[in-house]
Formats: C-alpha cells, sequence, structure tokens
C-alpha cells in the first residue's frame, strides 16, 4: 500500500476561497506496489517554462504550490529516477490534485 492521505495533504486553515493550490504525491512505481518518494524535489514552472518556485517532498512524498492561475509545469527531480513533466491547471477556489509517478 502506498501509506497516501486519502483526499491527499490537510487543507484545514486554507481558505481555498481565496487560493489556488496545486498539490499532490510523488511515488515510484505505480498501482498497489507504489512507494512515497521522500526527498524529491518539485519545480513549478511557468506557461513559459521559467523556474518560478520548487519544493522538497516530505517524508510521506507530499507537496504544496500557491500559484497565480494559469498553466503550469510541475518538474519533479528524484533519485534514481528521469525528470517527470506533468501540466497543471491553477484556478483561485480549487486544488489540483496531482499524482506524479517516477
Amino acid at each position: 500500500m502506498c501509506g497516501a492521505v486519502i483526499g491527499g495533504l490537510s487543507l484545514e486553515g486554507i481558505n481555498v476561497t481565496k487560493e489556488a493550490v496545486i498539490q499532490g504525491q510523488v511515488l515510484r512505481g505505480t498501482g498497489e506496489d507504489a512507494t512515497p518518494v521522500s526527498g524529491a524535489y518539485v519545480r513549478l514552472l511557468d506557461k513559459s517554462g521559467e523556474f518560478t518556485a520548487e519544493v522538497p517532498t516530505s517524508a510521506t512524498g507530499h507537496f504544496r504550490f500557491f500559484a497565480g492561475d494559469g498553466e503550469w509545469t510541475l518538474r519533479t527531480l528524484a533519485p534514481k529516477a528521469d525528470p517527470v513533466d506533468s501540466a497543471v491547471t491553477a484556478a483561485t477556489g480549487t486544488v489540483a490534485e496531482v499524482q506524479i509517478n517516477i
């Protein structure tokens, strides 16, 4: 079992009606054998590919960004894995949940 928190990270204390949230989990593998990847880095790139922010994944492989509305790319860098790019759309009042498998 992957150990993922059902529904993702807790949103307690975050007013999601006023934020555009991008969050998710980095997993090594797929299906029931997938395991969380701690110590990976997830980069937030704007629509032109420019670096905007970077966060490390938690012990459970989770990450979160507060972003402006629009199209973004998440670039995941993890040990013993090729970089993985994932497209995501952020919009105020929503939480974009992303699962990244490496």
